[in-house]
């Protein structure tokens, strides 16, 4: 059976899941999420929630990035094992997977969402608690990534989660050379094949990044 994919290239948790079809040469079909398309409206059909990517493969809908991953791994395995055999290093795979979900990717797009708000209801202490976060998620992954290539070893679902969240995250916060070591996975991600062919698609998207995309990446 075809996968379809219901998503967007600008999407951070879309390019996390399509950066692990890419990874593994899986094929699969995007339906193009666009406001009021068919494919928007076929996702509300299928997974009311709304939220995106969401796999189909058959009667199958696969929700959540992060579970598309898993499901690829499962019943899709590639050359390269996104999830370690070894039930400890897949552990350790899985919560920096929600690690870059939770205290990267949260904090960011709460910087996100405030500039999308009218001026009158933007929030200053949510924003300046988003940053705290931030910072306080970029040391303690500056102090694990010294001498690291990947977050766990080998590269990993956790590779896929932190290559978005990481890149859009400095465009909100950026690290201003405060965290050496992040700033170079950063790097190594960008040039990782399947993400910079996900970062290369975004690209005629650009400017929908509230406040403007920086002049770099």
């Amino acid at each position: 059976m075809n996968i379809e994919l219901f998503a967007h290239p600008f999407s951070s948790y879309c390019q996390k899941a399509i950066t692990a079809f890419y990874e593994n040469g899986h094929p699969f079909a995007l339906r193009m999420l666009e406001p009021g398309n068919e494919a928007w409206e076929e996702l509300a059909r299928i997974w009311p929630i709304g939220k995106f990517p969401v796999l189909r493969e058959g009667e199958r809908v696969v929700p959540e990035a992060t579970t598309i991953i898993e499901y690829l791994h499962l019943h899709h395995p590639g050359p390269v094992p996104l999830i370690p055999d070894d039930p400890d290093a897949a552990i350790e795979v899985r919560m920096l997977d929600r690690f870059f979900d939770n205290y990267v990717a949260t904090p960011q797009q709460k910087l996100v969402a405030d500039l999308l708000r009218p001026e009158a209801e933007r929030d200053p202490r949510g924003v300046a608690d988003a940053r705290a976060a931030l910072d306080k998620a970029y040391a303690w992954l500056d102090a694990r990534m010294a001498g690291r290539e990947w977050a766990a070893g080998a590269f990993s679902l956790a590779d896929c989660s932190a290559g978005p969240q990481l890149f859009y995250a400095d465009w909100s916060h950026p690290m201003d050379g405060r965290f050496p070591n992040v700033a170079a996975y950063r790097e190594r991600l960008m040039a990782r094949p399947a993400f910079k062919r996900c970062i290369d698609e975004a690209r005629p998207y650009r400017a929908f990044f509230p406040g403007g995309a920086p002049d770099r990446d």
